[in-house]
């Protein structure tokens, strides 16, 4: 059997970027042994530098973007792989940037499918997404972004596939955010201060790059968005009731350096919701959709810490799913939701689904 090369344009080399090429340049013979796929990079970018190389990186591709990367538009993108007649081509966008989103529709008009662990384009105005998969159809691309709720969980494919086998899902409830989830699972049962145990998570990768989205409740908010589309609702990002966890005096209107090094103003406000729960409760941070009342929450509640949600650990998300064939009995999806190497994986596994596709279609046209 032919080997299928897929071309992959990587914006953004940060954490989730940079792990997902190594990761690709680690596996690159198994993929070639057991699916026939040859995945290159010909284009690295990070938010103002791209690096070209046709052939693909390599080992010391670090050094080489340092060393040679130059400024570009995303015209000089296009241009290139037309000239250098790069077929099979997939946009992964790495970044959490809202102004990379603009070039999904003229990627996707020049030949580009998308994979994006940025969940932005998913959660602007209904008629930019409905725009965006009406482009999808008429170019005949393929759009996944299944790290958009829960980094490597099949949440989003599962829920996709109940709603199109014609289930009616009645409510959606869980606690989304592996960043959220280490940050209150270990406040809950740790005698930590809340900065303390916030710092931590920002170091190990959990948070968004400003951890200010997550806390504002802004990033669970997004992933219930995405999930309540994916279900046919036309919710707005403005439909939802968000309860902030962010303090009055510092919030996304501060300065990113003041946020910096004021983030023990959390410590009280938080050790006062903890001390006055109920006895063996635990803090949650969850998001819930409910169907049949048309109501979108994020909020803080608390939980008995012998309930599903009270016993999770480390970064693991929890997902109910309620349904009408089900009944009171959930589908619960549960495990890591945060962290670079399974948000990675999670959009190499994006980026070998839609080289399957590719290769169907081949096969269908030969």
């Amino acid at each position: 059997m032919s080997v299928l090369r897929i071309n992959i344009v990587l914006f953004g080399i940060g954490n989730v970027g940079s792990t997902l090429v190594n990761q690709v340049i680690e596996s690159q013979k198994f993929f070639l042994e057991k699916r026939n796929i040859d995945l290159r990079f010909p284009i690295i970018t990070n938010s103002t530098l791209a690096f070209f190389e046709k052939d693909g990186l390599k080992n010391q591709w670090e050094a080489n973007f340092a060393q040679s990367a130059i400024p570009f538009r995303i015209e000089d993108i296009i241009e290139y792989v037309q000239e250098q007649q790069l077929e099979n081509l997939i946009a992964v966008d790495a970044t959490a940037s809202q102004d990379i989103i603009k070039n999904y529709i003229p990627l996707i008009q020049n030949g580009f499918n998308i994979v994006a662990a940025n969940k932005k384009a998913n959660t602007l105005h209904f008629d930019f997404y409905k725009e965006l998969r009406r482009n999808l159809k008429k170019y005949d691309k393929t759009f996944l972004y299944e790290t958009n709720v829960g980094a490597g969980l099949p949440v989003v494919q599962t829920i996709n596939d109940l709603y199109f086998s014609g289930e009616k899902i009645t409510k959606i409830r869980g606690v989304f955010s592996g960043s959220l989830s280490y940050i209150f699972n270990r406040f809950s049962s740790e005698e930590l201060p809340f900065s303390k145990i916030l710092l931590e998570a920002e170091k190990k990768g959990y948070t968004e790059p400003d951890s200010r989205e997550d806390l504002s409740g802004s990033d669970v908010a997004r992933k219930l968005l995405i999930l309540a589309r994916e279900i046919g609702q036309e919710f707005e990002f403005t439909d939802i009731k968000i309860e902030s966890l962010l303090l009055p005096n510092l919030n996304e209107k501060s300065p990113k350096s003041e946020y910096s090094v004021n983030k023990s103003l959390f410590d009280k406000p938080f050790q006062i919701a903890k001390i006055t729960q109920a006895d063996e409760h635990a803090l949650r941070y969850v998001g819930e959709l409910d169907v049949i009342t048309k109501q979108l929450e994020v909020k803080l509640i608390s939980v008995p810490k012998s309930s599903p949600l009270g016993q999770l650990k480390g970064t693991d998300n929890l997902i109910e799913i309620y349904t009408k064939s089900y009944g009171e009995i959930p589908i619960v999806i549960q495990g890591a939701g945060a962290g670079k190497q399974v948000t990675a994986r999670g959009v190499l596994t994006d980026i070998l689904k839609v080289a399957e596709k590719i290769k169907i279609k081949e096969a269908v046209w030969l």
